[in-house]
């Protein structure tokens, strides 16, 4: 969930941004009623196993053509895309 606070509520109630930032909320910082900076919480990558990740990209070798390769590895492994 994406919540607008003023500079003054980051500064006054940081533990509480960053109590909502590990529970996935992210921020839009607002400066004199003007978006100036987003906060988001980190993207941790997940641990895979080599030997599990070899077999499970095992099953898209010979796919048709790269759109649809893309939407199986899509639907087996998730969506996660930078700047959504």
């Amino acid at each position: 969930m994406t919540r607008t606070i003023t500079q003054a509520e980051l500064r006054n109630g940081s533990a509480g941004v960053m109590d909502a930032l590990e529970s996935g909320d992210d921020f839009i910082i607002t400066r004199n009623g003007r978006p100036v900076g987003e906060l988001r919480p980190v993207h941790q990558p997940r641990d895979v196993v080599t030997l599990n990740l070899k077999a499970r990209l095992a099953r898209f070798v010979g796919a048709g053509t790269a759109a649809e390769e893309r939407a199986e590895i899509d639907d087996a492994f998730g969506v996660e895309r930078l700047g959504d």
